[in-house]
């Protein structure tokens, strides 16, 4: 199994760039004859077939060599997670599952490689194991961690903790396809997976098609994992306490015939025999499993074999590789060696690859198709007097979603604080939150359309899963909370960045609890996300919105629908406030990035470029106290201030659905022309930095400093300086 051969004189054109070739395994002849997976087939004929348990054994080993081939020729990448589970990976991809995902960003070569060798690649122009490895982990080639550019990869994946999230939305929209999703045992550190999964198993109890392969190998990134110490009761004990009803755990020492110390081994140690039956017991609890699953029970899949089985070193120390561990190193090439095939099995392995699953990735996952979306009509605008009484902006936006979710049954709102506390009960009304205790008080049920898992990363990982996955959905917060649900949201919107097909963009709805959560204290009063949101928006393809009242919200949301590949963000009052503006009004901020709302002439001017609607109102004052004095004033509602950065800022031109709308040097003068500018906003001051670059004048910033306990939101922006009285004061001083 071991020795290697020159390299043969003729080898298909995909294997230029591998650079060791094996001797045939023991009973080649026998088992490796013609593929397991037969023309017109999907996978293989049985799980117990010894044909087709050799060969998956055969992939197994070609998935750790390619691994090993590509992330050595940049002395870079993550071998040793993958490689302790490329059993169970093989044995899924012969048993015709090929839409796999996962929570481990560090699983990407071994990813790439599994679509590399079904042809996926092509699609990129990776023909060869050489062409392969000069792209790994170089710019628009196969990128460190999984990005939405890779075809046939279903998930972006990078921080730990959110595969589940895309497995659950791809089930919930897909309810005849299994999805296998890798996890690994250090992932299980992290606060969400599991209790998102039982949180989406108590609202969605028949939608079990999603399958979790723990990958328990003993060992996180730079140590043991804190569960190598459970034994396989105490696992097995663990997930059946969270919920899971059928716990298949296969472990590799049941099969060691090495006699090898602890209780994490290495199966590619065994002897032939025992590598085989171990790969064996694989196949066929993948497939119980993978049954199991469909089938209508919440069913987890767990493989016990140590870190780095396989490849270059075990434990941690497989994890990555670092600069001294290149193709030259004695390490890298006596494990090439070790997993060295024939020429003719990986003719074998790659006619597999091709057929499993009905063809390559690229062409048969989920994610390679548009989500058909269900025609929302006219949306039933409102548009309130402007003057009138003042309205809830939350409660108008409230109303066309309750309409879209009325006209979409794919559509789901998700929101971990409460729609009722943020102002939009009335989506509650119209499409219950799901809670299998029917209960009309509460608007609930369990065929509703509003997600209320207690946390933020369940709500945002839902929302963002099924956007990327092509769904419609809002995720709404106190922007006070929202924080931990940005990353996974960060993740999404830089994946629809990226990806080759058009989904509808990922929607948020943040409450602005910073002003009005005065008695609660700074805990609710959070407003630095607004920050993160201004970086992003650098992206090209985030647009963070902030409607000045009721009318206006509802043409962001309007518009917000018909963005595709995008991430936007829109923030309000859930405060009766004025209404300041038209529709028209709105819709030319969209495009402009901001509105005039006033203005008085007078000696000098004064320019207010005020962000959000609440900040409006001292601002007013302000401006009276500025007339009485002779300055004139220009008061401005920045709306969408992505709009209002200049085109070389921002990435709009690297998105796959290039947005190059940006206001022009002369529009921008038109607003923010004048004597001096002040920025008003209660959030970050970040958000006005589009103004504050481009703008010519004396200028200053008021913006958010700090939360306290307060009796109202005037003073809580007194505490932080927002008030008529500074912002008149500071507007005479630079005008002067």
């Amino acid at each position: 199994m071991t020795a290697t051969t020159p390299k043969p004189t003729t080898v298909p054109d995909f294997c230029e760039g591998i650079q060791y070739f094996g001797e045939a395994w023991p009973d080649f002849e026998t088992h490796a004859k013609t593929p397991a997976i037969a023309e017109g087939s999907k996978a293989i004929a049985s799980p117990s077939d010894p044909t087709g348990v050799y060969q998956t054994l055969l992939y197994a080993d070609a998935l750790r060599y390619l691994m090993l081939q590509v992330t050595g020729s940049k002395a870079s990448g993550h071998p040793g997670g993958f490689a302790s589970q490329a059993e169970a990976y093989a044995a899924l991809v012969m048993l015709g599952y090929k839409n796999i995902l996962t929570e481990v960003g560090h699983h990407a070569p071994g990813f790439y490689s599994a679509v590399f060798l079904d042809r996926s690649l092509e699609d990129m122009e990776i023909f060869t194991v050489q062409q392969m490895r000069d792209r790994f982990r170089e710019m628009h080639g196969l990128l460190g961690h999984l990005s939405g550019y890779i075809p046939g990869l279903l998930n972006p994946a990078g921080p730990l903790g959110q595969g589940q999230h895309f497995a659950m939305a791809a089930a919930l929209l897909h309810r005849d396809t299994l999805f296998p999703f890798t996890l690994g045992d250090g992932g299980m550190g992290e606060p969400y997976p599991v209790s998102a999964m039982a949180h989406f198993n108590t609202a969605y109890p028949d939608v079990t098609n999603f399958l979790p392969v723990l990958v328990w190998n003993g060992y996180s990134q730079e140590h043991h994992s804190m569960v190598s110490t459970k034994t396989n009761e105490e696992m097995i004990a663990y997930w059946k306490g969270n919920g899971f009803a059928e716990v298949i755990l296969v472990d590799a020492k049941d099969f060691d015939d090495k006699n090898q110390s602890g209780d994490y081994v290495d199966s590619s140690a065994f002897s032939l025999e025992k590598r085989l039956e171990f790969t064996k017991a694989v196949l066929e609890n993948i497939d119980k499993a993978g049954k199991s699953a469909l089938g209508g029970k919440l069913t987890i899949f767990i493989i016990k074999q140590l870190k780095g089985a396989g490849v270059h070193a075990r434990g941690s120390k497989s994890h990555n590789l670092y600069p001294k561990d290149t193709l030259d190193s004695p390490q890298i090439m006596n494990a090439l060696k070790e997993r060295a095939l024939p020429v003719a099995a990986w003719e074998l392995v790659r006619k597999n690859c091709e057929r499993a699953g009905g063809g390559p990735a690229s062409k048969t996952v989920v994610t390679e198709f548009e989500y058909p979306l269900a025609e929302l009509g006219q949306l039933p605008l409102e548009e309130y007097a402007v003057g009138g009484d003042p309205k809830v902006a939350t409660t108008a936006m409230g109303a066309l979603i309750a309409h879209v979710g009325q006209k979409d049954p794919h559509f789901l709102i998700t929101n971990a604080d409460g729609n009722a506390a943020s102002g939009i009960n009335n989506i509650n009304q119209a499409l219950k939150i799901i809670h299998p205790t029917p209960d009309d008080i509460y608007f609930q049920g369990p065929k509703g359309q509003v997600y209320e898992p207690l946390s933020e990363d369940a709500c945002a990982g839902m929302a963002a899963g099924l956007a990327l996955m092509g769904a419609r959905t809002v995720w709404c917060s106190y922007e006070s909370f929202a924080i931990n649900g940005v990353p996974i949201w960060q993740t999404v919107t830089q994946a629809m960045a990226e990806l080759r097909h058009l989904t509808p963009s990922t929607i948020t709805l943040f409450t602005a609890g910073a002003l009005e959560q005065g008695r609660n204290g700074w805990t609710h009063q959070r407003p630095e996300i607004e920050a993160y949101f201004a970086a992003m928006m650098r992206n090209g393809n985030v647009f963070a919105l902030f409607p000045p009242d009721a009318n206006s919200i509802q043409v962001c949301y309007d518009w917000a629908l018909t963005t595709k590949n995008k991430g936007v963000t829109i923030t309000a009052s859930k405060s009766p406030l004025p209404i300041r503006t038209t529709f028209e009004q709105t819709r030319q901020g969209l495009q402009d990035g901001a509105i005039l709302l006033e203005e008085v002439a007078g000696d000098k001017t004064v320019v207010f470029a005020v962000l959000g609607d609440m900040p409006l109102i001292p601002v007013f004052e302000a401006a009276a106290a500025l007339e009485a004095e002779g300055i004139g004033v220009r008061i401005v509602s920045v709306i969408n201030p992505r709009r209002l950065y200049r085109p070389q800022d921002t990435g709009w031109d690297t998105c796959s659905e290039p947005d190059s709308g940006f206001l022009d040097d002369a529009g921008f003068e038109k607003l923010f022309g004048g004597d001096a500018l002040i920025g008003v906003t209660g959030g970050a001051s970040l958000m006005l930095e589009p103004i504050m670059l481009r703008s010519q004048v004396k200028r200053d910033t008021f913006a958010w400093r700090r939360g306290d306990t307060a009796s109202s939101a005037a003073q809580v922006m007194n505490f932080n300086g927002i008030t008529a009285e500074t912002l008149t004061k500071r507007a005479i001083e630079l005008v002067h």
